[in-house]
């Protein structure tokens, strides 16, 4: 169905696919999950909106798929076969954020293949996209499975060496309050990745032992206390998929992440309120590949030769 006109003329379509208690819609704008129903629950377990207008602004993020590059890269440059590569400074004049204005997230994808159960999307970048070299292609499905499963397969190909991380940026409240105070929390990490005051990582991998960031038990949350904008280290490489996180509300709904990827970023949406909502009011649950990582050797590499194809599989579990 059509969804909206964007600023620039485009018509964007909203798909939605179901199967057992779940129902989920996704856009063609950012290939975005915007609205994520379980039955028996009388909200939307995702931050969204009606409004395309919200999408283009305020609320870019908020269910979007961000690439080709998610998170921060610390000098807005990137070293790839031995030449830089300078790209956007859309951050604090600095630094790098989610890809910059030719993002994936702020462009249409367009709708290829859908089902009851299923939407493919597709979207491609020329050669000097977001800064990087490369014509690229993507393709991203959404999957409903019964009882309860949302999946996303997200695959990159490029015929240039470049630097390739998606992360699915949704926003999650799972009891529809103000904000994600009382909800608790178990991320399958053992380090993290400190941050700077900019937000991006010092480089250091710390254990989580004797930390705050230590969610290796299911742990209460609140905004009093918790603060995020941080990737947690669940590998040091890309590997089968894995459970990774999983955030439970005060309501007894509860939300499971597994993923492909080593890193998942969470966020606690201090900054991006919807209009006339509280900040905090969702968490961000980013799984991708560790942020910055162009700028630190130890990191995980996103470069992605010509020979290799990107493909990150990550899935929703949800209960009630």
């Amino acid at each position: 169905m059509h969804f909206g006109t964007s600023s620039t003329g485009v018509d964007v379509e909203k798909v939605t696919i179901s199967a057992g208690d779940l129902s989920v819609s996704i856009l063609t704008w950012g290939a975005i999950i915007q609205d994520v129903r379980l039955a028996g629950v009388d909200h939307s377990l995702t931050l969204g909106s009606d409004d395309l207008a919200d999408y283009e602004g305020g609320l870019r993020h908020h269910g979007s798929l961000i690439g080709p590059i998610a998170n921060r890269i610390s000098n807005a440059r990137v070293k790839i076969d031995g030449m830089m590569y300078e790209l956007e400074r859309n951050q604090d004049g600095a630094i790098h954020l989610h890809s910059g204005a030719q993002a994936t997230h702020r462009r249409a994808w367009t709708l290829v293949d859908a089902s009851d159960t299923h939407a493919t999307l597709t979207c491609t970048m020329r050669d000097g996209e977001c800064g990087l070299p490369g014509n690229r292609d993507f393709t991203v499905t959404y999957r409903v499975a019964a009882p309860g499963t949302l999946s996303m397969e997200i695959t990159g190909t490029t015929d240039t060496t470049t630097a390739m991380s998606f992360a699915n940026h949704s926003y999650w409240n799972l009891d529809g309050s103000d904000s994600w105070d009382d909800h608790t929390l178990t991320v399958h990490a053992d380090s993290y990745l400190p941050g700077t005051p900019q937000c991006y990582p010092t480089g250091e991998i710390v254990a989580v032992d004797g930390t705050p960031m230590d969610f290796r038990k299911p742990r209460k949350i609140s905004r009093q206390t918790d603060t995020f904008d941080n990737n947690f280290c669940l590998a040091d490489h890309r590997r089968p998929l894995h459970d990774a996180l999983t955030l439970t509300g005060a309501s007894g709904v509860s939300l499971t992440i597994a993923t492909t990827e080593p890193g998942i970023q969470i966020y606690d949406n201090k900054d991006g309120a919807r209009p006339g909502r509280s900040t905090h009011e969702g968490l961000a649950l980013e799984a991708q590949f560790w942020p910055d990582a162009p700028n630190n050797r130890d990191f995980p590499s996103i470069i992605l030769t010509p020979d290799q194809s990107y493909t990150q599989v990550t899935t929703w579990t949800f209960t009630a």
